[in-house]
């Protein structure tokens, strides 16, 4: 069986929640597939790599727009690719996939990894809408992280029957585990930090960053961001109007083990997405793995449903400084709820979101799209 990843980004010109799905799913061996995977750069020349042992093509870019890249030839690329595959998997949303579609062939099977929806962009999705309709009724399956995330598109409803449920995973052994020379790091941060509050993701609007920094001003903590993009100047311009640039820091994009440990350092994990475009949430499996409680927001997406209110951490309406600012004062100042909290995440996330359970899953939705479309010929 062979199959192709078709997104807009992946590893590692671009960290995020759908690149490392994509890698999960295209380098470990348990899957059994000849893998490939078609992006696009985010500026520059297209290029051919190798990340970890997967074939990679990125095509061209001349630069970002609206979070899509401007990539002219993705599209052509896409469908002359498509004939050598049995199995094209669009990542979405990537609207440059959807122009393809219509064009890649019959005798190709398609599956749609609906990731989130595009939110926020009226006047743009009346020429996106069409798109995605045509791709939805083209799929065989499309694959969603939560039943929420069906009941609330309104791409979906329709397709409903075409819908299956498969929640993100990770490798949750790595995310738990501390060697001793990580667990020296840990301490001295622990050190640094006696009440560190960390928040790890892409600095783009629906993150909900502004949000966070307005929380922060009113607690008596530090904080962290790990992650890297379009705002970052102007969330530090914030943090400075805010009067709490001396205990805010902006750390970029790190290495796995350096986010890891921060993680172990931390008290509260923050996830204060603010659209629907947040549509599970994978970092909130990686704080879980770390016995972390979360202090996420009450989206109509799986975001909720990771982490639930009350049990793994606390969730707060989006958009309110104010709520989220009680809730990580709560975690902070009550230190055997935060150990409860985080004790009851790393369960949760050990018995519902593993990483082998996420691809064995998975590969029986390839299996039997592929045996459909086989015993159809």
């Amino acid at each position: 069986m062979r199959i192709l990843h078709a997104y807009k980004c992946y590893l590692p010109e671009v960290y995020g929640g759908v690149p490392s799905v994509i890698a999960m799913l295209a380098r470990l061996p348990p899957l059994g597939f000849d893998t490939e995977v078609l992006v696009a750069r985010v500026r520059g020349w297209a290029r051919k790599y190798k990340f970890e042992g997967v074939e990679v093509e990125a095509v061209g870019s001349i630069g970002m727009l609206m979070s899509m890249p401007l990539a002219p030839t993705y599209a052509f690329r896409l469908v002359k690719r498509a004939k050598d595959f049995d199995i094209i998997v669009h990542h979405a949303p990537f609207p440059l996939i959807d122009l393809a579609v219509l064009l890649i062939p019959k005798s190709c099977s398609l599956i749609i990894h609906w990731h989130a929806e595009v939110s926020g962009r009226p006047t743009l999705m009346k020429f996106l809408a069409p798109l995605f309709r045509r791709s939805l009724k083209r799929a065989d399956k499309i694959i969603v992280s939560d039943p929420a995330i069906i009941e609330n598109s309104p791409f979906l409803r329709n397709f409903s029957d075409k819908c299956i449920v498969v929640p993100y995973g990770c490798d949750l052994t790595h995310w738990s585990e501390l060697s001793a020379a990580q667990r020296e790091i840990v301490d001295r941060l622990q050190e640094q930090y006696p009440r560190l509050v960390i928040a790890i993701g892409r600095l783009v609007s629906y993150k909900g960053y502004e949000v966070f920094l307005r929380a922060i001003q009113d607690v008596d903590a530090e904080a962290i961001i790990i992650g890297d993009g379009p705002l970052k100047a102007d969330l530090t311009g914030l943090a400075a109007q805010l009067g709490i640039l001396d205990r805010v820091r902006f750390l970029g994009v790190l290495p796995p083990d350096e986010v890891k440990q921060y993680l172990h350092a931390a008290k509260v994990f923050a996830f204060p997405s603010v659209t629907e475009a947040e549509a599970f949430g994978l970092v909130q499996l990686e704080a879980m793995a770390a016995g972390k409680p979360v202090v996420n927001t009450d989206l109509p997406t799986a975001v909720p449903h990771v982490a639930r209110d009350g049990m793994e951490g606390f969730t707060v309406p989006p958009n309110d400084p104010a709520a989220f600012t009680l809730s990580l004062r709560r975690l902070l100042d009550q230190p055997d709820l935060a150990a409860r909290l985080g004790a009851a995440g790393k369960e949760r996330a050990h018995s519902e979101f593993s990483q082998s359970l996420f691809l064995s899953r998975i590969q029986a939705v390839y299996n039997e799209v592929f045996e459909r479309r086989r015993s159809a010929r």
